[in-house]
């Protein structure tokens, strides 16, 4: 269920057209095929393996299975991710 607080934030970024993942402090997550995927908005990263990364997210986190996984570029906000890509799924 969610609280009044990021009830009032979705409302307030529907209201006045704002991308919701800033507002709501949301990832964003873009992927180039199965070969390359970009996270914004991360909170750092939990695991680390050439078959499997795990990256934390306000809520839960996010698991990268593939082969010969790589970080490519890691700062504050972002990641990118390369190697051939299997699944990705939302952990809570």
């Amino acid at each position: 269920m969610k609280n009044k607080n990021m009830e009032i934030r979705e409302s307030l970024a529907e209201l006045l057209e704002l991308p919701k993942d800033i507002i709501l402090d949301l990832p964003r997550i873009t992927m180039l095929g199965n070969l390359q995927l970009y996270i914004e908005n991360h909170k750092g990263i939990i695991e680390y393996t050439k078959v499997r990364i795990r990256v934390k997210l306000r809520e839960g986190s996010l698991r990268v299975i593939g082969k010969d996984l790589t970080i490519k570029n890691i700062m504050e906000e972002e990641i990118v991710i390369c190697g051939e890509l299997h699944s990705i799924e939302f952990m809570k």
